[in-house]
């Protein structure tokens, strides 16, 4: 009966509920690219660290966890891979340059990562061969880069970096091609921690001496390994160094807290926004058709039969608009830039889908407890 009464309804005032439909479906469209963005700011600063096959993070004490700020001899690397229980360990550091192109198109900002060969950092590949050789001029490149400017395997590509006072320049082979990559906001590209310190921005393009620095080391523990027990036999044993899991060290990032609580916030609001709006919109639905409730009341409909209806009528309702804000966001996804960060995975669809499904029936709920209030003899106006 409630699914009949509901149903009945929505059919015979169908251009106002159809017009409401789109309503919740430019919210959905608002709240689907909201969560979209944010997942793909997360992933444009985070996305290289996450695909990191490590347990830990290894950085210099009293820097706040920051990558950049961060150093790292290889001194320490060795130190910490004779720690009981580090089954692999790996230094890496970070810096900028940009990729220069000589067939007219535009220069790439790119993040460039040093990694030793063989050792844990060296990212898996799609395609090609990893880095083998220290002191050769070879890169991988994740497939973003490679399919957006046409890169293969075996390419020449020229790096740009500021050495001094003056713009350098260096020949380097794609060795390899991996999957996507971002770090800050960039591109990675990833080379031997030698050939990094030669290409890299610094001071003096003169060689570097000394001892080789990175600004992290990567730690991936042996099987069955507590891992508290590891990070306290690091910190007692070793000076000087900080110890963190990798959720731990992407959070610490400068700017990476206030942007996803600002994204947050957005979404927040979307989703405040789309309560009131349902709850508007039904409240006066409901108010207009009190003498008709009051009816179904006095020929001995129940309240909970009258609530149902009300219910189910709420929940086809923000339905339909969802599966429109559904397809809308995928025909605007199709023309959007591959410059805007945009990400959707299942996870993050799904959440806001079933966050949106909530805001129905929430945002419903005073419009139900209206019609639930409603006495049948006064809404047909036979109360004295």
């Amino acid at each position: 009966m409630s699914f009949y009464l509901s149903i009945r309804e929505v059919w015979r005032n169908r251009g106002r509920f159809v017009l409401f439909s789109l309503v919740i479906a430019l919210i959905t469209i608002l709240v689907l690219f909201v969560a979209a963005l944010g997942n793909g700011l997360a992933n444009a600063n985070r996305q290289f660290i996450d695909k990191l096959d490590a347990d830990l993070i290894v950085l210099q004490e009293n820097v706040d966890l920051n990558l950049t700020s961060s150093r790292i001899t290889q001194d320490k690397l060795e130190d910490i891979k004779s720690i009981a229980g580090v089954a692999e360990a790996g230094l890496l550091a970070f810096s900028s340059a940009t990729l220069v192109f000589d067939n007219g198109l535009e220069t790439l900002d790119v993040s460039i990562i040093g990694v030793t060969p063989g050792e844990l950092g060296n990212p898996s590949l799609l395609e090609g061969n990893p880095l083998n050789n220290s002191s050769a001029n070879e890169i991988i490149i994740d497939n973003k880069v490679a399919d957006n400017i046409g890169l293969q395997v075996g390419d020449q590509v020229s790096l740009r970096s500021i050495q001094g006072e003056d713009e350098s320049f260096f020949d380097l082979t794609i060795a390899g091609i991996t999957d996507e990559r971002q770090f800050f906001f960039a591109s990675s590209v990833i080379m031997s921690l030698t050939t990094w310190n030669e290409v890299r921005p610094q001071a003096s393009p003169a060689p570097q001496s000394g001892d080789v620095l990175g600004n992290m080391v990567a730690v991936k523990l042996a099987d069955g390994v507590d891992q508290s027990i590891i990070e306290g036999r690091l910190i007692n044993t070793i000076e000087k160094i900080e110890v963190a899991d990798k959720i731990t060290v992407i959070e610490a990032q400068p700017g990476y807290g206030p942007q996803q609580a600002t994204v947050n916030a957005q979404k927040g609001f979307a989703y405040l926004i789309g309560v009131l709006v349902v709850g508007g919109f039904f409240q006066i639905q409901t108010l207009q058709k009190v003498p008709q409730l009051g009816m179904l009341k006095a020929i001995g409909t129940d309240n909970r039969t009258v609530g149902a209806a009300a219910l189910m009528q709420i929940i086809i309702v923000t339905i339909i608009g969802i599966l429109i804000g559904g397809i809308g966001v995928f025909l605007l996804y199709l023309g959007i830039p591959d410059s805007v960060p945009l990400s959707f995975n299942v996870p993050t669809v799904l959440t806001a889908i079933g966050s949106l499904l909530l805001i129905g029936p929430i945002g419903g709920l005073v419009s139900i407890r209206i019609a639930l209030k409603v006495e049948p003899l006064t809404a047909i106006g036979l109360s004295s």
